[in-house]
């Protein structure tokens, strides 16, 4: 006889668990959507020389690990992050060098996941990514079980609010069942053999649902949905980032996974929002690599035309995202020359073709690329 699940109970409570449904018709439109821009970007991609493609994926790379770090409110230096990737890619990065060895290690975690995507989830593999993240065994100033899965008796929930005030927002399943539930999981993402879209979606819920380890499961559920999204792709490589498309809506991926894990065991609405911010991801990285494909296009058509070091250093800004208008002053202070000097470099790049007054004139004159 089938117990009957109580009201309000955590999807792990019940006796389907964890066998997961959704609606396939109408997750079918936004799949069928994912895979084409997915195509598109990798069409980019393919356009792009060995050099832009290579920054295009350390940019990607690099937001990746700071968001998803980010989200669980661990803040990390940028250039050390980058700096790291880099020299792990054998990427010539002109950034200043920063080694800081606990990003190494978490550079380590993300390079194993994507660039062995298709090697078996084992439970030691996630151990070392574990141990990464918590190199000295603790979580701020608690001692935690590193390496392993969490033990003892206490209940592991997920809470917000002032001391004494605080609101259970999840509770997981008790320790002593977690290997248990560890090895369906892992024979799962081994074994399904579904789209990588899917995969990515079930895991990364099914993880953080589980909360196996003490601490670190939000950015260990990512990194297993980057290793299934990075079967995607012939060589592995990831141009985009889900987890900086997360971080951009942190407080509606915390609602859902929160109503998901309190609901039954349908999780579509779960699935429509992850593969709307998967999309979301797509279409910003698309957008970026146009950008990378313009600008590529604008030098190759400058190229016989000679410019000094201050122009190309600010015409290579307005590219890269300048914030606000380019003004002679401006110009003047990032190049540390004089307004006159600013305003012969200007006329001179709107003489060649290379640069157009915006029409504003008097203090509000400023320039722009050529459309």
């Amino acid at each position: 006889m089938r117990r009957t699940v109580r009201h309000g109970a955590y999807i792990w409570q019940r006796n389907d668990w964890p066998e997961f449904r959704w609606d396939s018709d109408a997750l079918l439109e936004l799949l069928s959507r994912l895979s084409q821009l997915h195509g598109l970007l990798n069409g980019r991609m393919s356009m792009l020389g060995f050099n832009e493609k290579c920054r295009s994926l350390l940019s990607a790379m690099t937001e990746e690990l700071i968001s998803s770090s980010e989200i669980e409110g661990v803040l990390l230096n940028p250039n050390s992050v980058r700096s790291s990737i880099a020299r792990r890619l054998g990427i010539e990065n002109d950034g200043l060098l920063v080694e800081d060895h606990y990003v190494e290690g978490l550079v380590d975690v993300m390079l194993d996941a994507v660039r062995n995507c298709r090697k078996p989830l084992t439970d030691e593999r996630l151990f070392d990514w574990h141990a990464a993240l918590f190199p000295f065994g603790r979580s701020g100033m608690h001692r935690i079980t590193v390496a392993d899965w969490r033990k003892g008796e206490e209940p592991m929930q997920v809470v917000s609010g002032a001391f004494g005030h605080e609101t259970v927002h999840y509770e997981a399943p008790p320790s002593d069942v977690v290997p248990a539930e560890m090895e369906r999981l892992i024979e799962w993402c081994n074994t399904a053999g579904q789209s990588p879209f899917i995969m990515a979606a079930v895991a990364h819920l099914w993880f953080v649902t589980i909360h196996p380890f003490d601490d670190g499961n939000g950015r260990i559920s990512r990194t297993l949905a980057d290793m299934l999204l990075a079967r995607l792709d012939e060589d592995s490589a990831r141009y985009y980032s889900m987890s900086a498309e997360i971080n951009r809506n942190k407080k509606a991926y915390y609602e859902v996974l929160e109503r998901t894990q309190k609901g039954n065991l349908d999780i579509t609405e779960w699935m429509l929002w992850f593969f709307g911010c998967l999309e979301n991801a797509i279409v910003r990285a698309s957008g970026i690599i146009e950008r990378t494909l313009q600008k590529a296009a604008y030098w190759d058509l400058f190229r016989d035309v000679e410019i000094n070091e201050r122009q190309r250093k600010v015409v290579n800004r307005l590219w890269d995202g300048f914030e606000g208008k380019l003004t002679s002053s401006k110009w003047a202070k990032m190049c540390g020359c004089s307004q006159d000097t600013a305003l012969r470099d200007i006329n001179d790049l709107i003489a060649k073709g290379m640069l157009r007054n915006s029409g504003e004139g008097g203090r509000s004159a400023n320039y722009l690329l050529p459309d």
